[in-house]
């Protein structure tokens, strides 16, 4: 299903018809049409960024025609062809065990214009891709999330977490093991190709994360038109003994006072394996004239504490970054692998109704889920809701956690039951932004 042109889907009705009730058109944009610059313009200024160029414009065509944009436009205001509200999504798929993906609907550049606060337009757009994404047949839907004080009212949650890093060069002296294989820079041609490539690899085998796309990739590679730090970006790549290219390094120099302590900061790190990931840990923490290493979206727990002397040279600050939202119960249950057996009803309760119902789990001894609608005289082992299910699901967190927190409730023995099976195989991660 990740392959479904959701360009052919129809606009979703109940949408237009609460905006249009306001005096407001809910409408599609045609990337390759007169409204996408509007459009851009619109996205632009609700994450507070400048005027694009035409080549910025043109590079982000490139991604977004295969996207579905869909805009809220107030006619009777002064710029009646730029849109005040943007959202866009687009068909994806999900990992949810090592080698194992299901489809997501994925959505991003959701703004609302700051003139046009409270008039339901956030709600009418993300209803209307929920409810599309649910008739295409999605199980879940997914995004990241700049505010995370919006999207739980409609159902999603944090699913996978990542750390933001900082590593003392200084105090954090090289522990860890010596990569055999050799690392060499990549040319910069080359680097968008390579970088999706190992991506590739590493994305199906860690719960949480997604597919890139090449608009993403050109961004991390500086290549992408308007990146004032373009010209400053190297990358480095690890073939390991068998000449396998397992991992790669996009990174900056960011210069400082003090000319023998500059900031390297990571714009990618993607290993296959542990004996890249070292490697490439190494290479930027014994980098010559760097004082301070800075990576994004690493591992809740980075392995590069446990490479070091001082683990505490190590500086990592936990986000929730992955947001999911389960519209069908037996759908999302079944897409992964489970820890071990388990046979409990589950009553889950969905404001919005996709996933609301009592819900009978089986999961046998081969690690495989088989999700029905429980008769009408099973009692409920476990109610939940579903942002505490949409959490649940990759195995990121714990039931007897969101217990605490009032978001699950049952007896301690069957969640800690639930706990042991749902435990992920890898911890979920999500290492980029969509």
């Amino acid at each position: 299903m990740a392959s479904l042109d959701t360009l052919t889907l129809p606009l979703d009705q109940t949408s237009a018809a609460d905006l249009a009730a306001s005096g407001l058109e809910y409408a599609r944009v045609d990337a390759e049409g007169e409204g996408f610059r509007p459009f851009q313009r619109a996205v632009a200024r609700g994450f507070l960024g400048g005027e694009s160029t035409d080549d910025e414009a043109e590079n982000a065509r490139k991604t977004l025609r295969t996207r579905r944009l869909t805009a809220v436009y107030d006619r009777q205001g002064a710029e009646p062809a730029v849109p005040v509200g943007t959202i866009d999504s687009w068909a994806s798929e999900l990992t949810t065990s090592p080698g194992r993906t299901t489809p997501l609907w994925s959505i991003s550049a959701v703004t609302v214009a700051a003139t046009h606060r409270r008039r339901g337009i956030a709600r009418a757009m993300i209803g209307g891709e929920l409810r599309t994404a649910a008739a295409a047949g999605f199980a879940i839907a997914g995004l990241t999330v700049t505010e995370a004080t919006i999207y739980g009212r409609w159902g999603f949650s944090p699913a996978a977490w990542a750390s933001d890093v900082q590593v003392d060069t200084g105090r954090a002296r090289w522990t860890g093991p010596t990569a055999p294989g050799r690392l060499d820079f990549v040319p910069r041609e080359a680097v968008v190709d390579r970088l999706k490539a190992v991506h590739e690899r590493v994305r199906v085998q860690r719960p949480g994360s997604v597919p890139g796309w090449d608009g993403r990739w050109r961004g991390v590679a500086g290549v992408a038109p308007g990146d004032k730090a373009g010209e400053k970006v190297r990358a480095v790549a690890y073939r390991d003994q068998d000449g396998d290219e397992t991992g790669i390094l996009v990174y900056t120099i960011d210069e400082r006072d003090d000319f023998s302590a500059h900031d390297l900061e990571v714009r990618a790190l993607f290993a296959v394996d542990g004996e890249a990931s070292a490697a490439l840990w190494r290479f930027a923490l014994e980098h010559d004239l760097v004082g301070r290493v800075k990576a994004w979206l690493q591992p809740a727990v980075p392995p590069v504490q446990w490479m070091v002397a001082d683990r505490r040279a190590v500086t990592a600050t936990l986000t929730d970054h992955h947001w999911l939202r389960i519209l069908d119960v037996p759908g999302a249950l079944s897409s992964r692998r489970y820890a071990a057996g388990l046979d409990v009803v589950l009553r889950v309760a969905d404001p919005l109704g996709f996933a609301e119902g009592t819900w009978h789990l089986r999961v046998g001894t081969d690690g495989e889920a088989e999700v029905s609608a429980a008769d009408g005289g099973e009692r409920a082992d476990v109610e939940v809701t579903v942002g505490a299910l949409s959490s649940l699901l990759l195995g990121g967190v714990r039931s007897t956690e969101l217990a605490l927190a009032g978001l699950v409730r049952g007896e301690a023995e069957v969640l800690a039951s639930v706990d042991r099976t749902f435990a992920p195989e890898i911890t979920p991660l999500l290492d980029i932004w969509y």
